[in-house]
């Protein structure tokens, strides 16, 4: 049997056990015993969940299972409880009380956590199994790659508290005077709600440093239960006139509800809130400066984090990117704190019950369909207050919201006449996958540059004829300065055999760009597929997904994702700004494991992908030049995404498209003189001709994580001072 308990909370006089167990098969059923110190039974809600990354780690395959649980049951603080958890005739018993679980959560008792779980028995257990499946190699890659994850776990409230706006910032915000002092109208529908969450929630808007708001809040409880929601709100409303309350006798659905206190709203700006968070001091402040630096932006949203049912713990920071509309097709990231213009609201039509569990998400989509501008404020502007109900902890237990939320994607696409064949439950609930539509049948010439290795090359032209499910396709073999007689011969035989595939003879010295823009010049195609020579496809339909993107309007550049021969993320995305310049995301990671809010199996778009697999339009390639053939080696992929954005149109990052590449087999490594000199010469050129996204920092990352990892981590506070702008310092 094996188990692992992902979270322990207390929250209001009871633990809830977020983890999972599975025994030697999929067939395998653990059960599960709560006693207390008398050894008597203690009855507790059990919600099983799915779990489809340990499936995928231990058994190799998703299944149709529920490895997960979810565990609440009555806690008295001073007193011990046991979980028991049989499998396969095991049994496993885990003590839990108050000093246990507050050593838990201390940061340096998760590092010595980890350097235990490196060492206990039942993982050298999972050591050997994953040993023998994937080898020596493999288990050392992961391993190490664990091991270095041991300083990734900063403490987010720690975090917080030294990023926050101090109390001398807080008066300064007070007494400020801002360009413009717009009414902001914090909507809230309450239903039910108990008295203590409304009330932080009316006291977090009392403490803003920024006070030209009002509060309107719709009661939606049931005539008779609505008591409690009057009577605080008549307490908040006698004592300051900005908070108003009207009560509806009776529920009508969230967007109901929200759309009643819409209805009593005078500001100029709607501010969407919850009954049951909370707001930071500077919330508030922070939404009336930016309206004022970006007038033309109609549309605002912030960072969030989560807050536990006691009020008394922040966790699970989300820090998103600038408006990113594949992102927001994959999940919901916007969320909360979200501000429209009133114009913008009617506009709109509201919130749409139909869509109720979803509402958001459906009205999200409408409003950045018609918004004139969008903007980001990179800061956490909202405490989500987190519960067992919820979708952010216990995502099964609304099913119906997410299928709500297919059916809001698809009305999206519809609006925007996008072809979507389907939307469907990506790598977890709340993360969609979509399928669409492909126009025709186009002609995709797949350009691959090479110099010998012509073994690499068959198997990476014979897996793509043997796999992929699309069919047609020419294959532009760029020859470049071989000198082994085999390879000559390989390209005779193969020429001979495949009536597809064409050789084509570069003649001068190596330069990548070149190379590229001479085999794209000989391509038929409609569409270009760059892809290098040490690649082998996994997924069949590589192509459809990428092709499904490509073929939008708005669209120039599709990346896929990239595999190591060890199943670990070689690329998932370029984020400009890694290591000086640019670099991918999530590198190292397994592709079974949870990356960042799942951004490595969500389709988004980002600044750029690298050329390793990367697809784009013929007419557009020529349209922009190719590849610049200044920067012969390096940066040059990252370029030309940056040339095709600059026309306006989308790099796109397809999670679906998946395939290996065994890493620059292809190429010499820059270990001379010469050819370091020409890599930093070529960050030089790369450097003066795109500063601005140098200097700001890239729109579809976030300026409070990390630019030395790759895997999202918190802004280190000792090395990279928020807030500063990003600094190269490159020598010419």
């Amino acid at each position: 049997m094996k188990y692992k308990i992902d979270v322990v909370r207390i929250r209001e006089n009871s633990i809830t056990l977020n983890g999972w167990a599975i025994g030697k098969s999929p067939e395998s059923k653990a059960t599960f015993r709560v006693m207390d110190e008398s050894k008597k039974p203690v009855r507790f809600r059990y919600v099983a969940t799915r779990r489809d990354d340990v499936s995928q780690i231990y058994y190799k395959k998703i299944y149709d299972k529920d490895f997960g649980f979810d565990i609440q049951f009555p806690y008295e603080r001073g007193h011990s409880y046991w979980l028991r958890i049989r499998c396969d005739g095991r049994e496993q018993r885990i003590k839990f009380n108050e000093e246990l679980i507050a050593k838990r959560a201390s940061v340096a008792y998760k590092r010595l956590e980890k350097i235990h779980d490196l060492m206990n028995m039942e993982t050298v257990r999972v050591a050997v199994d994953f040993g023998k499946k994937h080898g020596i190699k493999a288990l050392f890659l992961k391993s190490k790659h664990k091991l270095q994850g041991l300083d990734n776990d900063y403490d987010y409230k720690e975090w917080y508290d030294l990023t926050k706006p101090d109390e001398e910032e807080l008066c300064r915000q007070k007494q400020d005077t801002l360009p413009v002092s717009p009414l902001l109208s914090i909507v809230i529908p309450a239903y039910k709600t108990p008295e203590k969450y409304l009330r932080e929630m009316m006291d977090s808007i009392l403490a803003q440093t920024y006070d030209h708001w009002e509060v309107c809040v719709a009661n939606g409880s049931p005539k008779g239960e609505g008591g409690t929601v009057e009577k605080v709100m008549n307490w908040y409303s006698k004592r300051d006139n900005r908070f108003r309350c009207e009560n509806l006798g009776g529920n009508r659905g969230i967007s109901g509800n929200t759309n009643a206190a819409v209805a009593m709203a005078r500001g100029e700006y709607i501010v969407l809130a919850d009954h049951d968070d909370t707001l930071p001091e500077h919330a508030l402040y922070e939404v009336a400066a930016a309206i004022g630096a970006h007038p033309e932006c109609d549309m605002i949203y912030s960072d969030e984090d989560k807050l536990d049912m006691d009020g008394g713990a922040l966790f699970d920071p989300h820090f998103k990117p600038d408006f990113n509309p594949d992102l927001l097709t994959s999940v919901n990231y916007i969320c909360h704190l979200l501000i429209v213009k009133r114009e913008l609201w009617e506009r709109v039509g509201g919130l749409r019950h139909e869509f109720d569990g979803a509402q958001d998400y459906d009205f999200i989509f409408r409003c950045a369909e018609l918004a004139k501008g969008i903007y980001h404020i990179p800061k956490v502007l909202y405490h989500w207050r987190c519960h067992q109900g919820s979708t952010a902890s216990n995502p099964e237990s609304k099913l119906y919201a997410f299928e709500a939320g297919a059916r809001a994607i698809m009305a999206h696409y519809e609006r925007c006449g996008i072809e979507a064949e389907k939307v469907e439950k990506g790598v977890d609930y709340g993360i969609y996958h979509t399928t669409f539509g492909i126009t025709g049948n186009p002609l995709i010439s797949v350009v691959i540059p090479n110099k010998d290795h012509t073994p690499d090359l068959d198997l990476c032209i014979r897996s793509i004829l043997k796999k992929a499910t699309y069919r047609n396709l020419e294959f532009v073999i760029i020859e470049n300065n071989s000198t082994e007689k085999e390879t000559f011969a390989y390209y005779k035989a193969i020429q001979e055999e495949l009536p597809q595939v064409r050789v084509v003879t570069w003649e001068r010295e190596f330069n990548y760009s070149a190379i590229n823009n001479f085999g794209a010049a000989q391509a038929k195609g409609e569409y270009l597929l760059f892809l290098n020579n040490d690649t082998e496809i996994i997924e069949p339909r590589l192509f459809e997904e990428m092709l499904g993107f490509c073929q939008r309007k708005d669209v120039g550049v599709v990346g896929a994702r990239l595999l190591y021969q060890d199943d670990t993320i070689q690329h998932a995305g370029v984020v400009v700004g890694f290591g000086g310049i640019a670099g991918h995301t999530f590198i190292g990671l397994h592709q079974a494991e949870n990356s960042y809010f799942h951004r490595a199996m969500c389709a988004q778009d980002y600044s750029a992908v690298t050329a390793a697999c990367m697809m784009t339009k013929a007419e557009l390639f020529q349209q922009v030049g190719g590849f610049t053939e200044e920067l012969a080696v390096a940066f040059n992929d990252i370029d030309y995404c940056m040339k095709v954005r600059a026309t306006g149109r989308l790099v796109v990052y397809a999670p679906y498209a998946v395939l290996y590449h065994y890493e620059s087999k292809s190429r010499g490594l820059e270990d001379t003189p010469e050819k370091v000199a020409r890599f930093n010469r070529e960050i030089g050129i790369f450097a003066r001709r795109w500063p601005e996204i140098l200097a700001k920092g890239d729109p579809y990352y976030n300026p409070n994580l990390t630019l030395r990892k790759s895997n999202f981590a918190l802004r280190d506070l000792l090395k990279e001072k928020i807030g500063e702008p990003y600094r190269l310092e490159v020598k010419v």
